[in-house]
């Protein structure tokens, strides 16, 4: 197995390196007639590319997509869909003095453990870089989730360092209002403090964590398996493969360690079409592994970028110790472009558990 391939029947994989002529996603299992052109991926893969603002990596990528198959007249085949992005700005050489160091908080140890060999270009696999394939391959299950169930998933920036959005109802946060900043924060007064905050870890040579929430509705009540294959439990396999998450909360989260029973249980009532609902939504829109109807809300944290211009101790390949400032372009905070990554894994674990329902549906229907 090679880790590179996600999803049971709308099953994605993904090929490339940071440093290398490019990446390819191939999405597999994916319904004829649902719609996707190049404009809708080159305007979700500008959400997530370099050089976007002076708050994130200054390398200088178009990341312009190629629909190589699958597609025609704008709309899925059935058939694999193929998607291509080339690497316009790589460097590979800015990476020749890091052929002997293990970087601070980079995977170039446990990959060389695992395989032997490792691509010093840039961590190769294991770079951030990597995610512009979730990003594309996000965009088709959106437009399944949309086309199906009307579903829209939005994310956005809840903190960055010690700086909070003031926002109590992620239901009611809107794309435009987080496009609006260049932190993705869509509350301004704190977006304003958390881009000086990013700004002076530039400055510092150094960086800065934090918090994204996603928000899915509306999502049908039925989605996902008991037990081990839990609709929980595969957006959080799904995030936390975002190489910069350390960790991942569905509601209320954390916050139920210090609450009751009778303030995190959400009493269940009928809304005006007598649809069952709850009235509170502590339980994050899963409930044993199975989606309730209620939105999905999900929050992950985002560590502090690895490659910083600080001096770090660390150790030669030879286990030699040695001090290291990492030179290149890389981000102060990595926030910014985590939303839409964070949006398309959610995308793909409704949009596999969506079309497993469906087959499931199907099985039972025929016998």
């Amino acid at each position: 197995m090679s880790g590179s391939s996600f999803g049971k029947a709308f099953v994605v994989t993904s090929a490339g390196e940071s440093h290398g002529l490019g990446y390819v996603v191939v999405v597999d299992g994916c319904p004829p007639g649902v719609p996707l052109d190049v404009e809708q991926l080159r305007a979700e893969l500008r959400r997530r590319r370099p050089g976007q603002s002076r708050l994130v990596s200054r390398r200088d990528e178009p990341d312009e997509p190629e629909i190589l198959s699958g597609v025609v007249d704008g709309h899925t085949t059935g058939t694999p869909v193929a998607i291509l992005v080339r690497n316009v700005d790589a460097r590979p050489r800015d990476y020749d003095e890091l052929v002997d160091v293990y970087r601070p908080g980079h995977a170039d140890f446990s990959y060389e453990a695992k395989y032997g060999v490792r691509d010093v270009r840039g961590g190769g696999r294991a770079s951030g870089r990597e995610t512009l394939t979730r990003v594309a391959a996000g965009v088709l299950a959106r437009n399944l989730l949309a086309q199906a169930c009307g579903t829209r998933i939005v994310g956005w920036v809840e903190r960055v360092g010690d700086v909070v959005a003031e926002l109590t109802d992620p239901t009611r946060v809107e794309r435009d209002d987080v496009e609006r900043t260049a932190t993705r924060c869509p509350d301004p007064a704190a977006a304003s403090r958390m881009e000086a905050l990013i700004e002076r870890m530039r400055k510092q040579g150094d960086s800065i964590g934090g918090v994204a929430v996603v928000c899915a509705q509306p999502v049908p009540a039925g989605l996902g398996e008991p037990v081990f294959d839990g609709l929980d439990a595969r957006l959080a396999h799904a995030l936390f493969s975002i190489p910069a998450v350390v960790g991942v909360e569905k509601g209320s989260g954390f916050a139920a360690a210090r609450m009751r029973g009778s303030e995190h249980n959400d009493p269940f009532v009928r809304d005006g079409t007598g649809t069952v609902r709850t009235a509170t939504n502590h339980h994050g829109g899963v409930l044993g592994g199975i989606s309730t109807g209620m939105p999905i809300v999900v929050r992950l944290a985002v560590k502090p970028p690895s490659s910083i211009a600080r001096a770090q101790r660390t150790l030669r390949r030879d286990r030699t110790e040695t001090e290291l400032r990492v030179r290149g372009r890389h981000d102060p905070c990595l926030l910014p472009r985590v939303v839409p990554v964070a949006e398309a894994m959610v995308a793909l674990v409704l949009a596999d558990a969506l079309l497993l329902q469906r087959r499931m549906a199907s099985s039972s229907g025929s016998g």
